[in-house]
């Protein structure tokens, strides 16, 4: 299935997907994706009026979607030890998009926990997020999407020094999502060896950017960049609207395996339909990864049960 699209998307009648950050961006169109394939989609937002907002878009493209929306602030870990108890109150949940994430911040910021924006929200959130839903994501032999980036590729972790006090915002955002994906890749390990049904799988949506997206009424796009700029961007470059397809065949495919790594399958990894990439060899890097859990847990207070 090199090239996969959401026509390619089987029918989601009757199975339950939760999706941070669906209120925007690559979020709001792997919400609208995976609705228009009949699931039942959980908008998990900090921001009710642009999560109705996005909601409304979808139903209005699609009659008789089934969406609704989640409170979850991943920059606060109270909003997401409530967001696990009703998420989990619900039942089983088929699959679990991490996608929400702060992309860039020009001066160090903090979460309400006191932690560096970026990993604060990126990874420690998703990570306690994902601890609590486990039992969710078992009863329904379900999915844990990760989303990575190609910056993995620039930077290294080092698990005495996650946040350092000299502020970076590149490296910030870049070490962020390394940790998200070496604990993707961790997961999928650790659950295989334990014979758990739940699949972990990495995915990154390439470059992709507003000005090649589709508008939506009440999603804000800044897709009015000028024509030469479209021009010189289009051929190394892809709208939201495809950079999420990686993400919704991880979370939808049962030909994606556990520990895959799912992105654009063009030059650079930059664009090109979804399929199985190669993710830089120090990502999954397992004495690495292990001590990255243990610091997350300490951090949080959230203890992955595996």
């Amino acid at each position: 299935m090199n090239n996969w699209n959401p026509a390619d998307l089987s029918d989601l009648r009757g199975r339950t997907m939760v999706v941070t950050g669906g209120n925007a961006g690559l979020g709001y169109f792997a919400c609208e994706q995976l609705a228009a394939a009949g699931a039942t989609v959980v908008m998990a937002s900090r921001n009710e009026q642009k999560a109705k907002a996005a909601i409304k878009a979808i139903k209005a493209l699609i009659p008789g979607a089934d969406v609704e929306f989640q409170e979850l602030d991943l920059a606060h870990l109270d909003s997401v030890r409530r967001a696990v108890d009703v998420l989990s109150a619900r039942g089983q949940v088929d699959a679990l998009l991490a996608n929400a994430g702060v992309v860039g911040a020009a001066g160090r910021q903090q979460t309400a926990d006191g932690f560096e924006l970026q990993f604060g929200t990126n990874h420690l959130g998703h990570f306690a997020l994902t601890a609590g839903l486990l039992p969710a994501l078992t009863a329904a032999r379900g999915r844990v999407v990760h989303l990575g980036s190609i910056s993995h590729r620039w930077v290294r972790l080092n698990t005495a020094d996650l946040m350092p006090a000299k502020y970076s915002n590149p490296r910030a955002y870049a070490t962020s999502k390394l940790a998200v994906m070496t604990f993707g890749f961790e997961l999928a390990a650790r659950l295989r060896l334990l014979g758990s049904p739940v699949k972990s799988i990495v995915a990154h949506p390439g470059l992709a950017l507003d000005m090649l997206t589709p508008l939506r009424p009440g999603i804000g796009l800044n897709n009015t960049s000028p024509a030469p700029q479209r021009r010189v961007l289009a051929p190394v470059s892809q709208g939201k609207d495809t950079g999420a397809w990686p993400l919704v065949r991880a979370a939808e495919d049962p030909d994606v395996d556990s520990g895959s790594y799912c992105g654009p399958n063009g030059w650079f990894q930059l664009r090109g339909h979804p399929a199985t990439v190669v993710a830089q060899p120090h990502a999954r890097e397992r004495n690495t990864a292990s001590r990255l859990i243990d610091v997350s847990q300490d951090l949080t207070g959230v203890r992955l049960e595996l």
